[in-house]
């Protein structure tokens, strides 16, 4: 009467077996792992809004505000509580999405973030789109190629992406294509007059306007958001196309890969079908971290194209002393790098047959 019934015998080894147990423990880890790191952030950015010089009742109140109104508000904000309980406080409130209010705004956070998010996301994801069609290809040929022409414009690519400040690339790209070609559209998401013309449903433009059937509103968005993605995605592709090559120089000089031209394999399917393959685990990671920096790092490109995402929300916010929305965008920001490294640590246990 063994294995009929999937908990003994060769079923029951089968699924209870070593390999299921150590998926267990991967997994507790990750979680683990995860909940921590999510804990650290929250501790961070807790300790940063104490330890900031701005008075977070006076930018409720106002400077003409009574004591009595500065204590009533000091007490309604929970600030004459102990640390301990505040921060157990902050914890609840985030979980349950509840960052406050903005001052800048006068809209609760989390509304702000739901709105100025996904045009973040949707640049990031365009620039990263780019920087992978462009760069991935580019450091395989430059690898490939080690010394020839393509592998010195990769390494000049890489140069100019590492050294030149974005900000610069963003006003000449805006005075040659958009002020003097007349190539691109200008600053901000869409022109005047499709402006609010598209339905939200996603939050990202070219998406809602596919899904509205506008095309025109498509082909305005698309001219708005081609040039600064483009930017994005050439500091991305600097990035990728480096690690790229670096990846495949060793899987190339590999005794394996001697092999295969020894047996009179083509060059292509040496260079694609076998060292490809083995740098796909590793470049995942490349490629997930380079667009949670995208997410992270577009603040300069959003104010120097008005573009109205996370990046120019928590600048402004910054400015103005609205600490709410800065820390609000600064959990926004570390737990998609976190659930980014969470993803590539799971792709890379799936892809990779020596990590199971």
């Amino acid at each position: 009467m063994s294995g009929g019934n999937g908990t003994t015998g060769t079923g029951g080894r089968a699924l209870f077996g070593p390999r299921f147990g150590r998926n267990l423990r991967a997994i507790g880890g990750v979680l683990l792992s995860l909940g921590l790191t999510l804990l650290g952030l929250l501790l961070i950015t807790f300790i940063i809004g104490r330890i900031m010089p701005i008075d977070p009742v006076l930018k409720v109140v106002g400077d003409r505000a009574t004591q009595a109104q500065y204590d009533a508000a000091y007490q309604a904000m929970g600030l004459d509580r102990p640390l301990w309980e505040q921060f157990l406080r902050y914890i609840t409130d985030v979980v349950q999405g509840n960052f406050g209010r903005s001052i800048s705004t006068g809209h609760p956070v989390a509304e702000d973030l739901k709105r100025v998010f996904p045009a973040t996301v949707e640049l990031a994801t365009l620039g990263t789109l780019i920087g992978v069609l462009v760069g991935v290809p580019l450091g395989v040929i430059a690898a490939a190629r080690r010394g020839g022409w393509i592998d010195q414009i990769a390494r000049v690519v890489a140069l100019v992406g590492y050294s030149v400040p974005i900000f610069w690339l963003g006003l000449m790209g805006l005075l040659l294509f958009y002020g003097i070609l007349g190539w691109v559209g200008g600053p901000g998401r869409q022109g005047i007059i499709y402006d609010g013309m598209v339905p939200t449903v996603t939050g990202m433009i070219l998406i809602d306007s596919l899904l509205a059937g506008d095309w025109g509103a498509f082909r305005d968005a698309f001219s708005h958001i081609i040039l600064p993605a483009s930017l994005l995605g050439y500091f991305s592709l600097a990035y990728i196309s480096r690690m790229t090559r670096s990846f495949m120089l060793e899987q190339l000089s590999a005794e394996y890969i001697i092999t295969a031209r020894v047996k009179g394999m083509t060059e292509r399917r040496v260079i694609w079908r076998h060292a490809f393959r083995n740098i796909m685990v590793p470049l995942i990671t490349v490629i997930a971290l380079s667009f949670a920096s995208l997410l992270e790092g577009s603040v300069l490109t959003e104010i120097v194209f008005s573009w109205p995402g996370l990046g120019q929300y928590i600048t402004k916010a910054l400015l103005a002393g609205d600490m709410n929305a800065v820390l609000g965008g600064t959990v926004v920001i570390g737990t998609c790098f976190i659930l980014l490294n969470l993803l590539s640590d799971i792709l890379y246990r799936v892809l990779d047959p020596r990590s199971g």
